[in-house]
Order: structure tokens, then sequence, then C-alpha cells
């Protein structure tokens, strides 16, 4: 499962933890990713958003519907 933005495309980075002695391995910084239901073309569709575009409004969230019908 690739961990990328589904509107913005952002994905994982690649950087170092870096010790207080100066010793570096390698590591990823993962994008923060939350998986919604989002209005697209009209129709509801399950995607993985990064919550920047969560908090932008960049998706629109479908309607509450009642259970009791």
């Amino acid at each position: 499962m690739a961990k990328v933005c589904d509107i913005c495309g952002k994905k994982p980075m690649y950087g170092h933890n870096v010790s207080h002695a100066h010793n570096v391995t390698k590591r990823r910084f993962e994008p923060n990713l939350h998986s919604m239901k989002a209005l697209i073309d009209g129709d509801v569709k399950r995607v993985k958003v990064c919550t920047r575009c969560v908090r932008s409004g960049k998706i629109v969230k479908p309607p509450a519907t009642s259970r009791a019908q």
C-alpha cells in the first residue's frame, strides 16, 4: 500500500536520525494520511488524504445520512 496523498501527491521523504554524538542513520518521514470518504465528481469514494488537504478544504465530505429510514 503506497503512502501517498490522493489529492496533492505528498509521499514519504528521506533523511537522517542524528544523535548527540552525531551518529547518522537513515530514516523516513511519513506523511500524516487519513482514510476518509470524500465527494469526488459527484460520487462518494474512500481516499487517503493528508491532514494538510483536509484542513485547507481541498476535499468535500459527503453529507451524513440517517440510519432510520
